[in-house]
């Protein structure tokens, strides 16, 4: 019989093998059997997967907060968050610097970004597209497009007159001053960066967001 690899230990400087375990009579413990390590694995996804499915984001823009909420009830709130420097719009397009009020999903997450981290959001939202259309900011084929997106559930094109790359994101390099004292995004939510971090806690891609 092959035999086993040892079960490894955390410890804060290094992973240490728990070499000791055997001649010192110590029996082995379940959870260095792969079987026991793939369950143990299994239910901490799943039940971080539970966290994430059931809660959704509500931003107050008259407050100033974003609360991660269960059913009515505030699990975490941020306060003092900054949206877009001009304020909000429900009709928002290209350049007004101005955050989109209504509801969307969270889209996608990266770390590829100046500001820490981006959760980036499904806006245009097809709700936004038809209105576009109708007041003609966006041709049909755009329309189509952004159509086809949400019934696919990727990202929308980013690049129409209704605008693009909205989401929640950190501060990166920015100064925690004016963030403290200014509105001063281009159309997106601002945490600090030790709070995107916490809220990547509660939520994953496809977690509801309420703009208000």
């Amino acid at each position: 019989m092959a035999p086993q690899r040892p079960c490894y230990r955390y410890n804060a400087r290094r992973f240490q093998p728990r070499a000791n375990a055997q001649s010192k009579g110590i029996a082995k413990m379940p959870f260095c059997r792969p079987g026991f390590r793939l369950l143990f694995l299994l239910v901490l996804v799943v039940a971080g997967n539970a966290v994430a499915a059931d809660v959704h984001i509500l931003v107050d823009t008259n407050a100033g907060t974003l609360a991660v909420m269960r059913e009515g009830e505030v699990l975490k709130r941020f306060d003092d968050i900054a949206i877009g420097r001009f304020g909000v719009t429900d009709a928002k397009h290209r350049g007004d610097n101005k955050t989109p009020l209504g509801y969307f999903t969270i889209g996608w997450i990266t770390t590829r970004t100046r500001y820490h981290r981006f959760l980036g959001l499904n806006y245009p939202d097809l709700d936004t597209a038809s209105r576009g259309f109708f007041n003609k900011l966006i041709s049909k084929e755009e329309w189509l497009a952004i159509r086809r997106a949400a019934k696919t559930g990727v990202r929308p094109p980013q690049n129409t007159a209704l605008g693009g790359m909205i989401g929640i994101h950190g501060l990166g390099e920015g100064d925690a001053e004016i963030h403290r004292d200014y509105n001063w995004t281009n159309g997106c939510v601002a945490l600090t960066n030790a709070e995107i971090e916490e809220l990547l806690e509660w939520v994953e891609v496809g977690t509801p967001v309420e703009i208000r």
